[in-house]
């Protein structure tokens, strides 16, 4: 069996990933884990949230849930490294955030074209993923603007959902940073060094 972008089955599939590195750029090296952290985010498009649940019966357990979100438009230069997010106070986790705003994010390549292009498994290290711990945040009317850039750019159906909803604008507020991009484990990332690299 050929492997590669050799095969006709797989020739989409390999301009896809080629598409996706030309946006973001080459993936960063093991050694740089901050900005595999920005990477990651920039190029992913959803993410795994988990809150502590306020729900009867599942009171103070953990609960996940996926939600679309953006760092800012597609293009290599243009994140910002802050995830945004657009809720509405009927969503089951934003009830969770309204009693403890505390909870962690997880967004990982195998999204993206890259994973699939090497046949990474989604556990395998090498298809990188980040988990961010912090709190989420209503943003306020100065920021507002770069939230609605960044998440109607790459989701645009959002500006058609209902307006009777009350969607709001949020970001997560990053305080803890993971990064596992390669067997050996975690290495650990300060908000600091995330904000101050480029994807």
């Amino acid at each position: 069996m050929a492997d590669g972008c050799g095969m006709a089955g797989s020739l989409l599939l390999c301009t896809a990933a080629v598409l996706l590195l030309a946006a973001g750029g080459a993936i960063p090296p093991p050694e740089e884990a901050a900005r595999m952290a920005r990477f990651v985010l920039h190029n992913c498009d959803w993410g795994a949230l988990a809150t502590l649940s306020a729900q009867e019966g599942l009171r103070g357990r953990p609960f996940a849930n996926i939600f679309s979100l953006s760092d800012g438009p597609p293009g290599r230069l243009s994140g910002s490294g802050v995830p945004y997010l657009y809720l509405t106070d009927m969503e089951i986790s934003v009830q969770d955030l309204e009693i403890n705003s505390n909870a962690s994010l997880t967004v990982s390549l195998a999204q993206t074209p890259y994973c699939k292009k090497h046949r990474y498994d989604p556990q395998n290290p090498l298809c990188a993923h980040i988990i961010f711990c912090g709190s989420i945040v209503k943003v306020n009317d100065s920021e507002a603007g770069l939230a609605k850039k960044a998440l109607f750019s790459r989701h645009p159906e959002m500006e058609t959902w209902p307006k009777d909803h009350n969607w709001f604008f949020a970001k997560f507020n990053i305080t803890n940073i993971w990064v596992l991009d390669y067997f050996g484990g975690l290495k650990i990332v300060t908000p600091e060094e995330y904000y101050s690299v480029k994807p």
